[in-house]
């Protein structure tokens, strides 16, 4: 068959031709109702921002509040990273998941809290005289999923604040009300498995909100199990009026591990060990808490203000070794961190407004708090056993805080804080060494 190419379309109109015409058919393909499904029924998206609104009232840009509902997006490997929504904090592990986190804030390194002041229901975490380290701030007590808010600071502008708190601090607070009951089972590798019961009733004018946690886990170490047995529980009697709300709060903590620590790394490059093994197989720690706190609060005519009070029963037990048969070829370097204690505190702030504008608004606070530290000592061990004490003593620290605050607003734009806090401390030490006994102030 013979076509004469002056018949054909030139190429340039064949391809505007097939262009147009698939135009049109999308045009028609979109424009045209599908009755199987409605297109117009979007699925509901929820953008929920913070509960509450700041601008105008924070002292400083780097402070805020955590709800749950943003810890609740959020992985959690562990009860440490809560902390983490506190913008710039990192929160590290080492040593088994036992022990205390590891902070930084803003690139310094805060050791285990040393520098950044926590508490949970009105009771302070970090420990002071500690057996491991000042400032020891250990969480693993708190359940995640009870924290209603974290409310927190960072900077040394907070009169209110007080000891351990020149890089910031964090205050968690947990639920009065769950909105529902909750069973969770959580299973997963390397022995994971964890069990979640809470709830909540009315008793009366009474709110009761109680959650118990068990978990276990083995890590993924070729050497050891990490043999986590960790037991949390919590029960939280609550009221409220249009002028007072109270709260009383029971928590009980006990939890074990064994640890694969830090490794030489010319024993993985030789070959000895494997990235996960261990030289030491006896690491690890065990420790316990148990706590009663209780909180007021009253808003008055003129001023609103707050009542706390705490009672603390804990211990700690740490077996760690650095530098494994360094010091001793024989027995090892091994050796035990030992800290029990009971605390006893509390506070009493309050806070009102003055100027005929409402201009200039105060805050004062008195803080007490008694440490009474049975033991806490430094002992080489082997496997766990002692064999000579390094260091044992006993101490009675008390301290009391009073402070000061005036936030005054010149302007929309201007506000200016002035705070004052003056701290006493009363220290009495018995040590096994006599030259390290004594009392100060």
């Amino acid at each position: 068959m013979n076509t004469n190419s002056d018949d054909l379309p030139h190429p340039h109109v064949a391809f505007r031709l097939c262009t147009q015409i698939l135009i049109a058919c999308t045009l028609l393909s979109t424009s045209l109702p599908l009755f199987a499904h409605d297109e117009r029924a979007l699925e509901e998206v929820v953008v929920e921002g913070r509960r509450q609104v700041l601008v105008g009232e924070a002292r400083t840009a780097s402070e805020g509040v955590v709800s749950q509902d943003e810890l609740a997006l959020r992985p959690l490997l562990r009860p440490g990273d809560l902390l983490e929504a506190v913008p710039g904090l990192i929160v590290t592990q080492h040593s088994g998941s036992g022990k205390s986190n590891q902070m930084f804030l803003r690139g310094f390194n805060l050791d285990h809290g040393t520098d950044f002041a926590t508490w949970v229901d009105d009771m302070p975490v970090n420990m002071r005289t500690h057996g491991h380290g000042q400032g020891y701030t250990d969480i693993n007590f708190v359940i995640p999923e009870t924290v209603r808010t974290i409310d927190f600071v960072k900077g040394p502008y907070h009169a209110e604040l007080g000891d351990f708190s020149s890089a910031g601090g964090a205050h968690m607070r947990t639920f009065d009300d769950l909105g529902e009951n909750t069973a969770k089972l959580g299973l997963g590798g390397n022995g994971f498995a964890r069990l979640l019961l809470m709830g909540d009733t009315l008793l009366g004018d009474t709110r009761f909100m109680g959650a118990v946690e068990a978990q276990s886990y083995d890590g993924p170490w070729t050497d050891i199990d990490e043999d986590v047995r960790k037991f949390n529980g919590l029960a939280k009697l609550s009221g409220e009026s249009d002028i007072s709300a109270w709260h009383l709060t029971a928590m009980a903590y006990d939890n074990r591990w064994n640890s694969a620590d830090q490794i030489p790394e010319r024993a993985v490059r030789e070959g000895l060990i494997d990235e996960l093994g261990s030289i030491d197989t006896t690491l690890g720690g065990d420790s316990r808490r148990a706590s009663l706190s209780w909180g007021y609060e009253h808003e008055h005519m003129t001023h609103r203000s707050e009542w706390s009070a705490y009672v603390i029963d804990y211990q700690m037990n740490l077996w760690s070794n650095f530098t494994y048969l360094l010091d001793d070829p024989v027995d090892g370097d091994q050796f035990q961190q030992f800290d029990e204690r009971t605390i006893w505190g509390g506070a009493y702030r309050r806070f009102w407004v003055t100027g005929a504008e409402e201009h200039f608004h105060h805050s004062a606070g008195v803080e007490v708090r008694y440490d009474d530290i049975h033991d806490v000592g430094l002992y080489r061990t082997r496997e766990r056993r002692r064999l000579s004490t390094v260091r044992e003593d006993s101490v009675d620290e008390a301290s009391i805080g009073i402070y000061y605050e005036l936030a005054w607003r010149m302007s929309d734009r201007w506000r200016s804080v002035l705070g004052i806090r003056g701290d006493y401390y009363r220290f009495d030490v018995r040590s096994d060494l006599p030259v390290n006994s004594g009392d100060d102030s």
